[in-house]
């Protein structure tokens, strides 16, 4: 039987989704305790691979088990052997042609930058900090010019093992609340690094370094290096996942407390 579950964690005690052999990772822990509470070894497989660092409020898994459970068991049960950093937030049984990666049909980023002079001490692996004033408006205006699909070969990392440089971004925005900037962005799919190394280059834009046309000369030079540094990840959530309705899985998006 498959069965999909949603899942939460702080990225800043994990060196990302996917096992590695040297260092704990946010598969390795759900793999062991799904495979504690199912009786048998236990493979998972996600909606996206998040880094090192990176957060997710809104990450689906799925995984096959010859073992019978409620829904409810399973969320119970797996959360009772995870770590504090990490936790089942539902379960369904889903059919057998789901697949939390193939299956979906878009992910939503949320990055969320502290915008106070002084640096702070709470939260403080939740958000990146910029000290500068940043001109949100103007981030925002940039960011609009991303929208459809592109060669996104300049917000792409060297590492990037994807066959096509074009994705889709389907809905970007900037907005201020606060001392707080949320970037929240979706798209089909993402190259590796692409969020943050969009963010990078809409800081610069926000500090005045860059104008907002740079944006289209980016994306007409499809060069990493003509683009703004690569934004630190510790700012950066998983916050949706959508899929075909059949599924009946939510695609309400879920941002970190109570921003939008």
């Amino acid at each position: 039987m498959r069965y999909a579950l949603g899942i939460e964690y702080d990225g800043s005690t994990f060196c990302g989704f996917q096992k590695q052999k040297h260092c704990r990772s946010v598969q390795e822990d759900l793999e062991q305790a799904i495979s504690l509470i199912g009786n048998e070894k236990i493979e998972v497989f996600c909606a996206g691979r998040t880094d090192t660092g990176v957060h997710a409020t809104f990450q689906v898994i799925h995984f096959d088990s010859t073992y019978s459970r409620s829904a409810r068991s399973w969320s119970l049960g797996v959360n009772s052997h995870l770590s504090p950093h990490c936790s089942v937030k539902w379960a369904q049984i889903v059919p057998d042609n789901f697949h939390a990666r193939f299956s979906a049909l878009n992910r939503s980023y949320a990055y969320i930058i502290y915008n106070g002079e002084l640096r702070p001490s709470i939260w403080n692996k939740g958000f990146t900090h910029v000290h500068e004033k940043l001109d949100e408006t103007k981030m925002h205006d940039a960011s609009q010019l991303l929208l459809g699909e592109n060669d996104f070969s300049s917000f792409r990392a060297s590492s990037c093992q994807s066959n096509s440089s074009f994705r889709n971004i389907q809905k970007i925005s900037v907005k201020r609340q606060g001392e707080y900037v949320i970037i929240n962005i979706t798209a089909n799919a993402f190259l590796h690094h692409m969020v943050r190394n969009i963010v990078g280059s809409l800081i610069d834009v926000g500090k005045g370094l860059q104008k907002i046309e740079w944006f289209n000369s980016l994306l007409r030079v499809k060069d990493r290096n003509k683009a703004g540094v690569t934004a630190k990840p510790n700012g950066l959530y998983l916050v949706g996942v959508e899929y075909p309705e059949e599924f009946g899985i939510s695609s309400e998006l879920i941002i970190p407390l109570g921003f939008s």
